[in-house]
């Protein structure tokens, strides 16, 4: 197996379009404080940092600052609402089904390393797919401090039984980016996540449009490195 080894995935704004049910279930839970929802574009610039920065956010957006016992029972009471729907709306983005399984099959190791909770993020890989595929999922509850920092994405590749020097990350915001760059990991970005920064801003290595463009990011990378097809 020529390098990459392992392929480490985001899932939310990378994998899958979760923004629909996410945006849905930030609303209720604001609407059920008396809170006007938030338009669905400002949500998609809240995602990538975890639930309890997700909500925190939204609720500071309407002036409501959360902290505390409270941030934490706003933060059940959102997951209550979300998971349930989790798979309503959301839907894998284009060519991630046919390259996904072209990468397992020419031997890649496949992970996701999400904010996301574990559980929910299990139950949306099998959904879609992608469980034969993917071998770890590991998701911001999993222990370590959650992305930008290193340490999900060290835990991932342990998972996957790589050094960090052998895999790649995939994602597609200043938190992926930021934690394959500490964690010494090359990463591709792509172009239609959710970001409030342009995802050509990120520093990442390389960006693609869609994830048909994935392989050849990974053959540039493997070039780049002076490694061998």
């Amino acid at each position: 197996m020529s390098w990459p080894k392992a392929i480490i995935f985001d899932l939310d704004g990378t994998l899958v379009d979760s923004l629909p049910d996410i945006w849905d279930a930030l609303g209720e839970i604001l609407e059920q404080y008396g809170e006007e929802r938030h338009s669905i574009d400002v949500v998609r610039t809240l995602i990538g940092k975890g639930v309890e920065n997700l909500v925190q956010r939204a609720f500071a957006g309407r002036g409501v600052d959360l902290t505390g016992p409270a941030l934490t029972d706003r933060v059940a009471e959102y997951l209550s609402l979300y998971e349930p729907r989790a798979t309503r709306d959301t839907r894998l983005f284009p060519y991630v089904s046919e390259v996904v399984a072209m990468l397992a099959g020419e031997g890649h190791l496949l992970g996701v390393c999400t904010n996301k909770p574990t559980d929910v993020s299990r139950a949306m890989v099998a959904e879609y797919g992608l469980a034969g595929p993917i071998r770890a999922v590991v998701g911001g509850d999993h222990g370590p401090p959650r992305k930008p920092n290193p340490d999900l994405l060290f835990a991932t590749a342990t998972l996957l039984g790589v050094g960090v020097d052998s895999a790649v990350m995939i994602g597609d915001s200043a938190s992926d980016v930021d934690a394959a760059k500490a964690a010494g990991m090359p990463v591709v970005a792509v172009e239609y996540g959710y970001t409030s920064v342009p995802v050509r801003d990120l520093g990442a290595d390389v960006v693609i449009r869609d994830f048909s463009e994935l392989p050849s990011a990974l053959s540039f990378l493997r070039g780049a490195r002076g490694c061998v097809a």
